[in-house]
């Protein structure tokens, strides 16, 4: 690794171990380990966000709270994974999970938009203020609290392709096997690629046995930390969209926390978004550079023929899924509001 890339690593664990700086919020009396909180993720603990994000958080908490709060954190599949930690959160199973909000769309009319709707916001800060300040988390969490669950977005991050094939026209395009979730899976499909929703831990033999030809775990981050660079050597660019990670909550386990303690997760996690957010921008430069240094990775744009198919899918998605219920209708005018703000419309 050069010299550069190791400054560049050291300034992002330091950035985020600056918020390991915050004061405590519990007094000097409580007990170490008065809280132990299993937590299953749906990221494989190979992941890169299992160690940044989770990880992190847990860190950020313990400290926070003078070891009061503790997490035991799983990586995906010790308990369950992918959709199914949806209900053993609800369940009580364990108190907490994280997830792709693209898991909770029968469950929240909302979802897909928090998940993000591809082809319509280009930058990260757009989805954060959509997220937190105009109202879409709010949406989702309408439906969940009745089922006794939250939802708070961890991150916002950028949806980027890797393939085993090279892509030169719309008909190398075609027939594409692409591991996705969420409305990406229709609007892949839309430009005549074969999707499908395959679990974090069976990617990486997924691609390497040739059951898909390609997949998005993120963008350059998820690709290098999955090491799916290693079997997909053509990253492609555009951005597809801007997407979201998930905690989801017990509510009824939130609500049996003392009041310090409570104060600390939920704060802790609403810090932490933004923080996350920045870093992982930062962090994506990072990764691209390292993979065409040490993956010999080619870094390229999608041909013009299929980005004009993919921008048509997209604004029949937003529509589609404003057709879902009153809350989806709201997000739907969220979306569109801030879009033509930015001149997207």
């Amino acid at each position: 690794m050069t010299k550069g890339n190791m400054n560049r690593r050291t300034m992002l664990r330091g950035a985020a171990l600056g918020a390991l700086a915050t004061p405590a919020l519990v007094g000097k009396g409580i007990a170490q380990g008065k809280v132990n909180w299993r937590v299953q993720a749906h990221w494989p603990k190979a992941s890169s966000s299992f160690n940044d994000s989770l990880g992190k958080l847990a860190e950020v908490l313990e400290a926070r709270t003078e070891g009061a709060f503790k997490m035991d954190l799983l990586g995906a599949g010790e308990f369950a994974k992918g959709p199914d930690i949806y209900n053993i959160v609800r369940k009580g199973v364990v108190p907490m999970g994280t997830v792709s909000p693209s898991y909770v769309q029968d469950q929240a009319q909302a979802a897909s938009f928090l998940f993000g709707i591809p082809g319509t916001f280009r930058q990260a800060w757009e989805m954060e203020h959509a997220v937190k300040n105009l109202g879409l988390e709010a949406l989702v969490n309408e439906d969940l609290n009745a089922d006794g669950v939250m939802m708070k977005t961890e991150k916002v991050l950028p949806v980027e392709i890797v393939v085993s094939k090279k892509i030169e026209s719309a008909e190398d395009f075609k027939g594409l096997k692409l591991r996705s979730s969420g409305t990406m899976l229709d609007y892949l499909q839309s430009a005549g690629a074969a999707p499908q929703y395959i679990p974090g831990s069976e990617l990486y033999q997924s691609l390497s046995s040739g059951v898909v030809d390609g997949a998005h775990w993120g963008a350059a981050v998820g690709a290098k930390s999955m090491s799916l660079w290693e079997v997909c050597k053509y990253h492609y660019k555009p951005a597809l969209g801007q997407t979201t990670d998930a905690f989801i909550l017990n509510m009824e386990a939130v609500d049996g926390l003392e009041d310090d303690l409570r104060t600390a997760l939920l704060d802790t996690m609403e810090t932490r978004f933004f923080q996350r957010s920045a870093e992982y921008q930062h962090a994506e430069a990072i990764a691209i550079s390292e993979g065409i240094a040490e993956n010999n990775i080619e870094v390229s744009e999608l041909p013009d023929d299929v980005l004009a198919i993919l921008a048509d899918a997209s604004s029949k998605i937003l529509d589609t899924e404003a057709q879902k219920g009153e809350r989806a209708a709201k997000a739907a005018d969220i979306y569109k509001t801030l879009m033509t703000d930015l001149g997207y419309l």
